[in-house]
């Protein structure tokens, strides 16, 4: 049942969503300040700042939110598809196969939208092996699929590992930018945002089937959902998800795993909060994340994969500490 409470904390998770903008916007090696980014936004003035904000600080903030967001609801996702709290987007393997693939774009002197391209192709093709692969005799259990994708996974790392090993000092620096998640030439276009509005769509429409199914899939069954059908549009979902996140900034890692548990915590169980919650928290927390990758060490910039585990690290524990003591109370 959805209560006071949740709208509460969907109003202020908007509030949150619109200051991490202007902090994102203000943020970097040219410090512009909230007062200029106000002023240019709404009576914009050629010049530097001007230029600053809408051709680099304006793209890379809606790249880092739609990131955000995907990964968030992805997240979402997985853990009800494999009834598993510590399952991210990542554990089926689509991001290994993204990452050989732009790796090996990367290896062969291809850059911009060839390795963005490269990466897709790769999430596409871990994820058509996984679900070949998990499936058996048309039938699927959230273990056998856990299993699949962690096998995959692994084999993916070797192949990672082996690119590494025999590529050249440039190549490598570039290649551990994207395992590490950068936003710094990420830009997101219309079909990412639009990916991420469909995945939202469908995923409300399936909220109150969410419900059922996190709490089994007998007891969904005997509520008259058809698990069978569900857990399908949940794997592609999540998966497309998962590989769009992916394509536009790499390998960015605890977005997916620490949001949705933040908002259980918070109270947002139900998924028909907790879906616009986590995509709201997603773009958030990421966009502040990458406004200090790009503000610790300026004028350089730290990828955003590192900053967002430095604090996901210890937010997890945190959550995982409150959520005991909850249980032992």
């Amino acid at each position: 049942m959805i209560t006071r409470h949740h709208y509460i904390l969907l109003a202020l998770l908007l509030v949150l969503t619109a200051f991490s903008f202007l902090v994102s916007f203000s943020s970097g090696s040219i410090d512009l300040g909230l007062g200029a980014v106000l002023q240019q936004l709404l009576s914009p003035e050629a010049g530097l700042q001007q230029q600053v904000l809408f051709e680099l600080r304006i793209p890379r903030s809606v790249a880092a939110f739609i990131t955000g967001g995907l990964l968030a609801l992805s997240g979402v996702i997985m853990q009800v598809l494999l009834r598993n709290p510590l399952a991210d987007p990542y554990i089926l393997g689509i991001s290994g196969g993204a990452a050989v693939a732009a790796l090996a774009a990367i290896l062969f002197g291809l850059s911009g939208a060839w390795v963005s391209n490269a990466a897709f192709g790769g999430a596409m093709l871990s994820i058509l092996i996984v679900f070949g692969l998990a499936r058996s005799r048309y039938q699927w259990s959230a273990t056998r699929l856990l299993l699949t994708g962690v096998v995959v996974s692994a084999g993916w790392g070797a192949m990672i590992n082996i690119l590494l090993t025999t590529s050249s000092n440039n190549s490598v620096y570039s290649m551990l930018f994207w395992l590490m998640g950068d936003l710094s030439q990420s830009r997101a276009g219309p079909l990412s945002a639009l990916i991420l509005l469909a995945g939202f769509v469908l995923m409300m429409l399936q909220a109150r089937s969410l419900n059922v199914l996190a709490r089994g899939d007998l007891q969904a069954a005997g509520l008259g959902v058809d698990v069978a059908r569900l857990k399908l549009i949940l794997y592609f979902t999540t998966s497309m998800l998962t590989a769009c996140a992916v394509t536009i900034a790499g390998s960015i890692g605890f977005v997916g795993l620490v949001i949705p548990h933040m908002l259980r915590l918070l109270g947002a169980r139900d998924h028909r909060v907790l879906i616009p919650a986590s995509v709201l928290l997603g773009g958030s927390f990421l966009m502040i994340a990458d406004s200090f990758a790009r503000s610790i060490v300026a004028p350089l910039q730290l990828p955003v994969g590192v900053v967002t585990a430095v604090i996901g690290v210890p937010t997890f524990l945190l959550i995982l500490r409150r959520s005991q003591q909850r249980s032992a109370e």
